[in-house]
């Protein structure tokens, strides 16, 4: 079985994508990096990357639209680039983009994709951001306590899954280095590991409600 565990250190000097990221960032900015499958991208992803731009003051949130969850099954992921669309026809508030980041530089493991671009663009502040519901399975990451030591993380909460993530393996874990939500704005430039809890409205879209609820359609339809 699969199971999260440390990840080596990879060159990323040699990799064509490293220097081609399809974006500028430059150095002073604070910058969030919201990663996922995005299958389908939401309403609920769109809240989760504006509160914690809101909150965090970030200059830009980027959406990295992963080219497949290590921990989902590839059959149940639809094609990058229609996982593409559907983020960029949500991320349209100031500061937003969406990236193929991680498939330009053939990474599957968020550990990756953050060393590459804190080497590519230094002086940036970077931030990694997540829903509440990421956090509650973060420690089945490869390379979870590294990506902790490598940039501030920002978590905004969920509907049903909050209260558990905060207890969860990687809470618990890193529980001294907890910030209080009142002191957001100084994440983006803190020294990791340092991370906060996001409290704000709910938004009780997902991607697995979503998805159910076109098969059903499919199913229906197939039944005429």
């Amino acid at each position: 079985m699969w199971s999260a565990g440390a990840a080596p250190r990879l060159p990323v000097g040699g990799r064509p994508g490293a220097l081609r990221p399809g974006f500028m960032l430059a150095p002073g900015m604070r910058v969030g990096l919201y990663g996922g499958s995005f299958n389908p991208a939401h309403e609920g992803h769109a809240h989760v990357a504006e509160t914690a731009r809101r909150r965090l003051g970030l200059d830009r949130v980027i959406w990295l639209v992963s080219p497949q969850n290590p921990l989902k099954a590839a059959h149940e992921t639809a094609d990058l680039a229609t996982r593409m669309a559907g983020a960029r026809s949500l991320a349209t508030g100031p500061g937003m983009i969406v990236s193929d980041l991680e498939t330009r530089l053939g990474s599957a493991y968020t550990i990756d994709t953050v060393r590459a671009l804190k080497q590519r663009f230094p002086g940036v502040n970077f931030v990694w951001i997540m829903g509440a519901d990421s956090l509650a399975s973060f420690h089945r990451w490869r390379g979870w306590t590294q990506i902790m030591r490598e940039v501030p993380v920002a978590v905004v909460s969920r509907p049903w899954i909050s209260l558990k993530s905060r207890f969860s393996a990687a809470a618990a874990r890193f529980a001294h280095y907890r910030r209080p939500s009142s002191q957001a704005i100084r994440l983006p430039g803190a020294t990791a590991p340092a991370w906060v809890f996001l409290f704000g409205r709910f938004n009780f879209q997902s991607s697995t409600a979503l998805r159910a609820r076109l098969a059903a359609q499919a199913a229906r339809r197939a039944q005429r």
